[in-house]
Protein backbone atom coordinates (compact mmCIF):
# COMPACT_ATOMS: atom_id res chain seq x y z
CA UNK A 1 0.00 0.00 0.00
CA UNK A 2 1.30 3.45 -0.84
CA UNK A 3 2.20 5.85 1.95
CA UNK A 4 0.09 9.01 2.08
CA UNK A 5 2.97 10.84 3.73
CA UNK A 6 5.21 10.20 0.73
CA UNK A 7 4.70 12.90 -1.92
CA UNK A 8 6.40 10.72 -4.52
CA UNK A 9 3.98 7.85 -3.86
CA UNK A 10 2.90 6.11 -7.08
CA UNK A 11 -0.77 6.69 -6.28
CA UNK A 12 -0.26 10.43 -6.78
CA UNK A 13 -0.55 10.75 -10.55
CA UNK A 14 -1.34 14.25 -11.87
CA UNK A 15 -3.64 14.28 -14.89
CA UNK A 16 -2.94 15.65 -18.38
CA UNK A 17 0.61 16.65 -17.44
CA UNK A 18 1.95 16.90 -21.01
CA UNK A 19 -1.09 18.96 -22.04
CA UNK A 20 -0.53 21.37 -19.13
CA UNK A 21 3.13 21.90 -20.05
CA UNK A 22 2.23 22.37 -23.71
CA UNK A 23 -0.59 24.81 -22.96
CA UNK A 24 1.72 27.02 -20.86
CA UNK A 25 4.71 26.80 -23.22
CA UNK A 26 7.06 28.36 -24.11
CA UNK A 27 8.09 28.53 -20.45
CA UNK A 28 11.51 30.21 -20.58
CA UNK A 29 11.78 32.98 -17.98
CA UNK A 30 8.09 32.87 -17.10
CA UNK A 31 6.30 33.17 -13.78
CA UNK A 32 3.49 30.63 -13.38
CA UNK A 33 0.87 30.40 -10.65
CA UNK A 34 -0.32 26.91 -9.74
CA UNK A 35 -3.45 27.88 -7.85
CA UNK A 36 -4.26 24.33 -6.80
CA UNK A 37 -0.83 22.92 -5.96
CA UNK A 38 -2.01 19.68 -4.37
CA UNK A 39 0.92 17.29 -4.04
CA UNK A 40 2.91 19.18 -6.67
CA UNK A 41 2.74 16.90 -9.70
CA UNK A 42 1.98 19.58 -12.27
CA UNK A 43 4.34 22.02 -10.56
CA UNK A 44 7.20 19.54 -10.78
CA UNK A 45 6.59 18.99 -14.50
CA UNK A 46 6.61 22.75 -15.14
CA UNK A 47 9.75 23.36 -13.08
CA UNK A 48 11.53 20.50 -14.82
CA UNK A 49 10.46 21.66 -18.29
CA UNK A 50 12.59 24.80 -18.11
CA UNK A 51 15.25 25.78 -15.58
CA UNK A 52 14.25 29.47 -15.71
CA UNK A 53 10.60 29.01 -14.70
CA UNK A 54 9.47 30.58 -11.44
CA UNK A 55 6.41 29.03 -9.82
CA UNK A 56 4.02 30.22 -7.13
CA UNK A 57 2.09 27.33 -5.59
CA UNK A 58 -1.14 28.00 -3.68
CA UNK A 59 -3.12 25.44 -1.71
CA UNK A 60 -5.74 25.74 1.02
CA UNK A 61 -4.65 22.41 2.55
CA UNK A 62 -1.65 22.75 4.88
CA UNK A 63 -0.91 19.03 4.72
CA UNK A 64 -0.81 19.05 0.92
CA UNK A 65 1.35 22.17 0.95
CA UNK A 66 3.87 20.52 3.28
CA UNK A 67 4.07 17.36 1.18
CA UNK A 68 4.41 19.39 -2.02
CA UNK A 69 7.24 21.34 -0.41
CA UNK A 70 9.08 18.08 0.24
CA UNK A 71 8.49 16.89 -3.31
CA UNK A 72 9.69 20.17 -4.81
CA UNK A 73 12.61 20.82 -2.43
CA UNK A 74 15.14 20.65 -5.28
CA UNK A 75 13.47 23.69 -6.88
CA UNK A 76 13.19 25.80 -3.72
CA UNK A 77 15.08 28.73 -5.27
CA UNK A 78 12.40 29.06 -7.97
CA UNK A 79 9.38 28.20 -5.86
CA UNK A 80 7.12 30.11 -3.46
CA UNK A 81 4.54 28.18 -1.43
CA UNK A 82 1.42 29.96 -0.21
CA UNK A 83 -1.24 28.66 2.17
CA UNK A 84 -4.54 30.07 1.02
CA UNK A 85 -7.50 29.79 -1.30
CA UNK A 86 -6.94 30.26 -5.03
CA UNK A 87 -10.00 32.51 -5.09
CA UNK A 88 -7.76 35.08 -3.32
CA UNK A 89 -5.12 34.91 -6.05
CA UNK A 90 -4.95 38.69 -6.47
CA UNK A 91 -4.35 39.15 -2.73
CA UNK A 92 -1.51 36.63 -2.74
CA UNK A 93 0.15 38.30 -5.72
CA UNK A 94 -0.22 41.75 -4.15
CA UNK A 95 1.42 40.50 -0.97
CA UNK A 96 4.39 39.32 -3.04
CA UNK A 97 4.37 42.61 -4.98
CA UNK A 98 3.76 40.82 -8.29
CA UNK A 99 1.52 42.72 -10.70
CA UNK A 100 1.28 40.32 -13.62
CA UNK A 101 2.15 36.69 -14.29
CA UNK A 102 2.65 34.68 -17.47
CA UNK A 103 0.40 31.76 -16.66
CA UNK A 104 -2.21 30.49 -14.20
CA UNK A 105 -3.05 26.81 -13.74
CA UNK A 106 -6.15 25.64 -11.88
CA UNK A 107 -6.70 21.91 -11.34
CA UNK A 108 -10.20 21.89 -9.89
CA UNK A 109 -11.57 19.20 -7.64
CA UNK A 110 -10.51 16.83 -4.93
CA UNK A 111 -6.93 15.55 -4.83
CA UNK A 112 -5.54 12.05 -4.34
CA UNK A 113 -4.57 13.04 -0.81
CA UNK A 114 -8.17 13.83 0.06
CA UNK A 115 -9.60 10.70 -1.51
CA UNK A 116 -7.02 8.24 -0.21
CA UNK A 117 -6.77 9.34 3.41
CA UNK A 118 -9.82 8.17 5.36
CA UNK A 119 -9.42 10.79 8.10
CA UNK A 120 -10.26 13.55 5.61
CA UNK A 121 -13.78 12.19 5.13
CA UNK A 122 -14.05 12.72 1.37
CA UNK A 123 -14.43 9.13 0.23
CA UNK A 124 -17.32 6.74 0.74
CA UNK A 125 -14.94 3.86 -0.02
CA UNK A 126 -12.98 4.38 3.21
CA UNK A 127 -14.81 4.77 6.50
CA UNK A 128 -13.73 7.85 8.40
CA UNK A 129 -15.01 10.98 10.10
CA UNK A 130 -17.42 13.10 8.07
CA UNK A 131 -15.20 16.12 7.46
CA UNK A 132 -14.79 17.00 3.74
CA UNK A 133 -13.12 20.37 4.37
CA UNK A 134 -10.20 21.12 2.09
CA UNK A 135 -8.91 23.55 4.71
CA UNK A 136 -9.37 21.91 8.09
CA UNK A 137 -8.55 25.14 9.90
CA UNK A 138 -11.90 26.73 9.05
CA UNK A 139 -15.55 26.11 8.25
CA UNK A 140 -18.10 23.47 9.16
CA UNK A 141 -17.43 19.77 8.79
CA UNK A 142 -19.88 17.69 6.78
CA UNK A 143 -21.10 16.14 10.04
CA UNK A 144 -21.83 19.56 11.54
CA UNK A 145 -23.60 20.78 8.41
CA UNK A 146 -25.71 17.63 8.06
CA UNK A 147 -26.77 17.89 11.70
CA UNK A 148 -28.56 21.20 11.11
CA UNK A 149 -29.35 21.65 7.40
CA UNK A 150 -33.02 21.77 6.44
CA UNK A 151 -34.43 19.08 4.20
CA UNK A 152 -35.24 21.55 1.42
CA UNK A 153 -31.72 23.01 1.46
CA UNK A 154 -30.23 19.51 1.40
CA UNK A 155 -32.39 18.56 -1.59
CA UNK A 156 -31.22 21.68 -3.41
CA UNK A 157 -27.51 20.95 -2.82
CA UNK A 158 -27.75 17.29 -3.83
CA UNK A 159 -29.81 18.04 -6.95
CA UNK A 160 -27.98 21.17 -8.08
CA UNK A 161 -24.36 20.23 -7.34
CA UNK A 162 -24.64 16.46 -7.59
CA UNK A 163 -27.12 16.40 -10.47
CA UNK A 164 -28.74 13.54 -8.57
CA UNK A 165 -32.21 12.53 -9.82
CA UNK A 166 -33.12 10.97 -6.45
CA UNK A 167 -32.15 14.01 -4.40
CA UNK A 168 -35.49 14.14 -2.55
CA UNK A 169 -35.36 10.48 -1.55
CA UNK A 170 -31.77 10.74 -0.39
CA UNK A 171 -32.30 13.97 1.55
CA UNK A 172 -35.37 12.55 3.26
CA UNK A 173 -33.47 9.43 4.27
CA UNK A 174 -30.63 11.52 5.71
CA UNK A 175 -33.01 13.72 7.73
CA UNK A 176 -34.80 10.66 9.15
CA UNK A 177 -31.52 8.93 10.00
CA UNK A 178 -30.08 11.91 11.87
CA UNK A 179 -33.19 11.98 14.06
CA UNK A 180 -32.23 8.51 15.29
CA UNK A 181 -28.49 9.03 15.75
CA UNK A 182 -25.83 11.59 14.78
CA UNK A 183 -24.23 11.10 11.37
CA UNK A 184 -20.53 11.04 12.13
CA UNK A 185 -18.82 8.79 9.58
CA UNK A 186 -18.59 8.41 5.82
CA UNK A 187 -19.66 4.79 6.15
CA UNK A 188 -22.91 5.78 7.87
CA UNK A 189 -23.77 8.35 5.24
CA UNK A 190 -22.91 6.08 2.31
CA UNK A 191 -25.15 3.29 3.60
CA UNK A 192 -28.08 5.67 4.10
CA UNK A 193 -27.74 6.87 0.51
CA UNK A 194 -27.42 3.37 -0.93
CA UNK A 195 -30.58 2.24 0.86
CA UNK A 196 -32.50 5.32 -0.28
CA UNK A 197 -32.16 4.82 -4.04
CA UNK A 198 -34.01 2.14 -6.08
CA UNK A 199 -32.02 -1.07 -6.28
CA UNK A 200 -32.42 -1.27 -10.06
CA UNK A 201 -31.31 2.30 -10.77
CA UNK A 202 -28.46 2.35 -13.31
CA UNK A 203 -25.64 4.55 -12.06
CA UNK A 204 -23.42 3.44 -14.95
CA UNK A 205 -21.05 1.68 -12.58
CA UNK A 206 -21.03 4.62 -10.13
CA UNK A 207 -21.60 3.88 -6.47
CA UNK A 208 -25.01 5.36 -5.52
CA UNK A 209 -23.24 7.57 -2.95
CA UNK A 210 -20.97 9.23 -5.51
CA UNK A 211 -23.08 12.20 -6.54
CA UNK A 212 -24.28 13.04 -3.03
CA UNK A 213 -20.78 12.98 -1.56
CA UNK A 214 -19.62 15.17 -4.44
CA UNK A 215 -22.44 17.65 -3.88
CA UNK A 216 -21.84 17.98 -0.14
CA UNK A 217 -18.09 18.44 -0.70
CA UNK A 218 -18.64 21.09 -3.37
CA UNK A 219 -21.09 22.97 -1.14
CA UNK A 220 -18.93 22.92 1.99
CA UNK A 221 -15.89 24.19 0.11
CA UNK A 222 -17.87 26.58 -2.13
CA UNK A 223 -16.02 25.14 -5.10
CA UNK A 224 -18.05 26.78 -7.85
CA UNK A 225 -17.90 30.16 -6.16
CA UNK A 226 -14.15 29.84 -5.68
CA UNK A 227 -13.68 28.84 -9.31
CA UNK A 228 -15.75 31.75 -10.61
CA UNK A 229 -13.70 34.24 -8.58
CA UNK A 230 -10.38 32.60 -9.47
CA UNK A 231 -11.15 32.70 -13.20
CA UNK A 232 -11.83 36.43 -13.02
CA UNK A 233 -8.85 37.26 -10.81
CA UNK A 234 -6.50 34.90 -12.61
CA UNK A 235 -7.32 36.32 -16.04
CA UNK A 236 -7.05 39.90 -14.78
CA UNK A 237 -3.53 39.26 -13.51
CA UNK A 238 -2.21 37.76 -16.74
CA UNK A 239 0.16 39.82 -18.84
CA UNK A 240 -0.62 40.20 -22.54
CA UNK A 241 0.06 36.78 -24.04
CA UNK A 242 -0.35 35.10 -20.67
CA UNK A 243 -2.34 31.90 -20.46
CA UNK A 244 -5.04 30.57 -18.16
CA UNK A 245 -5.29 26.77 -18.05
CA UNK A 246 -8.07 24.96 -16.17
CA UNK A 247 -8.61 21.26 -15.57
CA UNK A 248 -12.09 20.34 -14.35
CA UNK A 249 -13.75 17.04 -13.46
CA UNK A 250 -17.39 18.05 -13.18
CA UNK A 251 -19.82 19.21 -15.85
CA UNK A 252 -20.84 22.29 -13.85
CA UNK A 253 -17.21 23.37 -13.49
CA UNK A 254 -16.41 22.73 -17.14
CA UNK A 255 -19.48 24.69 -18.24
CA UNK A 256 -18.45 27.64 -16.10
CA UNK A 257 -14.92 27.65 -17.59
CA UNK A 258 -16.23 27.30 -21.15
CA UNK A 259 -18.63 30.20 -20.78
CA UNK A 260 -15.99 32.41 -19.14
CA UNK A 261 -13.56 31.84 -22.00
CA UNK A 262 -16.28 32.42 -24.61
CA UNK A 263 -17.23 35.76 -23.05
CA UNK A 264 -13.59 36.88 -23.03
CA UNK A 265 -13.25 35.90 -26.70
CA UNK A 266 -16.38 37.77 -27.83
CA UNK A 267 -16.13 40.94 -29.89
CA UNK A 268 -19.61 42.20 -29.01
CA UNK A 269 -21.96 41.61 -26.10
CA UNK A 270 -24.88 43.74 -27.31
CA UNK A 271 -28.31 42.07 -27.43
CA UNK A 272 -28.75 40.22 -30.75
CA UNK A 273 -31.64 42.47 -31.82
CA UNK A 274 -29.49 45.64 -31.72
CA UNK A 275 -28.91 46.91 -35.29
CA UNK A 276 -25.44 48.25 -34.44
CA UNK A 277 -22.84 47.51 -31.80
CA UNK A 278 -22.72 50.09 -29.01
CA UNK A 279 -20.75 48.16 -26.38
CA UNK A 280 -17.29 48.75 -27.89
CA UNK A 281 -16.11 45.55 -26.25
CA UNK A 282 -12.63 44.41 -27.17
CA UNK A 283 -11.76 40.79 -27.80
CA UNK A 284 -9.83 40.01 -24.63
CA UNK A 285 -8.80 36.40 -25.20
CA UNK A 286 -8.07 33.72 -27.74
CA UNK A 287 -9.46 30.31 -26.86
CA UNK A 288 -6.71 27.72 -27.36
CA UNK A 289 -8.98 24.71 -26.91
CA UNK A 290 -12.14 24.88 -29.06
CA UNK A 291 -12.81 21.46 -27.62
CA UNK A 292 -11.44 20.42 -24.23
CA UNK A 293 -8.44 18.16 -24.12
CA UNK A 294 -9.06 14.84 -22.44
CA UNK A 295 -6.95 11.94 -21.28
CA UNK A 296 -5.86 9.25 -23.69
CA UNK A 297 -6.94 5.65 -23.23
CA UNK A 298 -3.43 4.87 -22.03
CA UNK A 299 -3.56 7.58 -19.37
CA UNK A 300 -6.98 6.44 -18.17
CA UNK A 301 -5.70 2.87 -17.89
CA UNK A 302 -2.78 4.10 -15.78
CA UNK A 303 -4.88 6.57 -13.78
CA UNK A 304 -8.67 5.97 -13.80
CA UNK A 305 -9.24 9.34 -12.10
CA UNK A 306 -8.21 11.01 -15.36
CA UNK A 307 -11.31 9.67 -17.11
CA UNK A 308 -13.46 12.73 -16.45
CA UNK A 309 -10.71 15.37 -16.66
CA UNK A 310 -11.16 18.18 -19.20
CA UNK A 311 -8.53 20.81 -19.92
CA UNK A 312 -9.40 24.21 -21.36
CA UNK A 313 -6.96 27.03 -22.07
CA UNK A 314 -7.12 30.64 -23.21
CA UNK A 315 -4.56 33.34 -23.97
CA UNK A 316 -5.01 36.95 -22.92
CA UNK A 317 -4.69 39.37 -25.85
CA UNK A 318 -4.98 42.79 -24.19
Amino acid sequence: MSDVSDPSSPRHIPVLVDDVVQALSPLAGKTIVDGTLGLGGHAQALLEADASVRLLGIDRDRQALSLAGQRLAAYADRLSLIHGNFRELAHHLDRLEIRYVDGVLLDIGVSSLHLDESTRGFSFRRDGPLDMRMDRSMGQTAAEWLSEVSESALVDVIYRLGEERYARRIAGAIIRARAVEPLLTTGQLAEIIRRAVPAKYDYRRLDPATRTFQAIRMHLNDELGALETALSEGFARLCSGGRLVVISFHSLEDRLVKHFFREKAKACICPPDFPDCICDKQIEARVLTPRPRTASAEEVDANPRARSAKLRAAERLV
